[in-house]
């Protein structure tokens, strides 16, 4: 279907702000959580003067962090807006059931429907649209994240940051102006034109990037929508002192140096970060970095010789460290 840009909402940027995350629930006993979710086809950038036609949960790519605690009764609502040129629906991998809510969800524009699930598992979980072909809606914007927190809750940092990385299969190659419908040939043959964090090339930099101080423990809930590539997730100049592989809370794994994030998964990572700085978030398929996706965590605090000496005038994107 050919898209005609003018007939759809103009969003000013589509990315989902890293630090745009429900605070930890700090709450001990299970409860009824009510979830309003919109499905929506709009305009954005992907880049400076390259536009495209995602589609989104709540206008934003990803969607919004979802955060419940294990035990919780949820009641999600999921209402498709009128201008939309599609059906859509939401499969959460946190929910037991057929096609994970997406086999009772299913809007058509100007529909809403209503499901509820039991958060059984605590866990961090992807969700996306699984309507038509799931591919298609994935690749064009629909997915995030929810966490079921467990019982007890999770341990206490000083931040916490929400980072999903995902693929644009666009007509034009990498970098070509205009507008880019999407290329459903690339999509099948695996070939994006850009891997990006949080919906856009320059998300997590300048005004979007991830800032902490020095002593800061940091927290991270990485996901991978796909749809098609494994990332190697990796932050320059740091080791990760916890990661929970897979998201499975159970059984961390310490000092690691990057992990391993499968399309249609997620990982949590835990640091503390000792020296200021511009660390460098990236998929360490390092080719990667030149399609979108690369981010900045930024740590102002004191300097510690002891720690790390030396020239650091011109280091950005550099794999010496």
């Amino acid at each position: 279907m050919s898209v005609k840009p003018s007939d759809y909402k103009k969003v000013k940027d589509i990315s989902k702000s890293a630090s745009d995350l429900p605070k930890p629930l700090q709450r001990y006993k299970s409860k009824k959580v009510v979830v309003i979710l919109e499905a929506t086809e709009v305009i954005a950038d992907i880049a400076k003067g390259i536009s495209y036609h995602y589609w989104t949960f709540n206008n934003t790519v990803p969607g919004p962090f979802l955060r419940v605690r294990q035990g919780d009764t949820v009641e999600l609502s999921l209402y498709n807006d009128e201008s939309s040129s599609h059906s859509h629906s939401i499969d959460l991998h946190a929910v037991t059931g057929p096609g994970g809510g997406a086999a009772v969800t299913n809007v058509e524009p100007g529909e809403s429907k209503t499901m509820t699930f039991k958060a059984t598992t605590a866990g961090l979980y992807v969700y996306h649209c699984a309507a038509g072909n799931p591919a298609t809606h994935i690749a064009n914007g629909m997915y995030g994240l929810i966490l079921v927190e467990p019982a007890k809750g999770l341990s206490k940092v000083d931040h916490e940051f929400y980072v999903m990385q995902g693929e644009l299969y666009t007509h034009g190659r990498m970098g070509k102006k205009g507008f880019q419908a999407f290329d459903s040939r690339k999509m099948i043959d695996e070939r994006p034109e850009y891997i990006v964090f949080n919906g856009r090339t320059g998300a997590l930099v300048g005004d979007g990037q991830l800032n902490a101080k020095v002593g800061d423990k940091v927290r991270i809930f990485i996901g991978n929508a796909g749809v098609a590539k494994i990332s190697s997730f990796h932050i320059i100049g740091e080791i990760f002192d916890r990661i929970y592989p897979e998201a499975s809370l159970t059984s961390p794994n310490n000092n690691v140096q990057t992990t391993i994030v499968p399309a249609g998964g997620a990982s949590m990572v835990e640091f503390q970060v000792d020296y200021p700085g511009n660390y460098v978030l990236v998929d360490h398929a390092l080719t990667r970095i030149d399609r979108g996706a690369w981010g900045i965590l930024n740590v102002t605090g004191k300097k510690d010789d002891a720690l790390y000496f030396g020239d650091t005038g011109s280091t950005e994107h550099s794999e010496e460290h």
